[in-house]
């Protein structure tokens, strides 16, 4: 079993964590307001998936230039 070190707030971390907001956010929206919050949902996943696939990611550009570092430099 995999249990990610919670000791430091790194940038991944707060990636996941900002992406699980959007995501339960626009589906609150989606649900509650109009259903045209769906596509941000949409939007949110696929750049989580662009994310893992080649690491291009505009929340982790806005993050690093806030100042959050990445957890590995290798």
């Amino acid at each position: 079993m995999y249990i990610a070190d919670t000791k430091t707030w790194y940038l991944e971390r707060w990636v996941r964590l900002i992406g699980g907001f959007f995501t339960l956010g626009s589906l609150l929206l989606g649900y509650f307001v109009h259903p045209g919050w769906f596509i941000f949902t949409g939007f949110v996943g696929s750049m989580l998936m662009i994310f893992a696939l080649t690491g291009f990611c505009p929340m982790s550009i806005i993050l690093h230039a806030l100042g959050a570092r990445e957890r590995c430099k290798c």
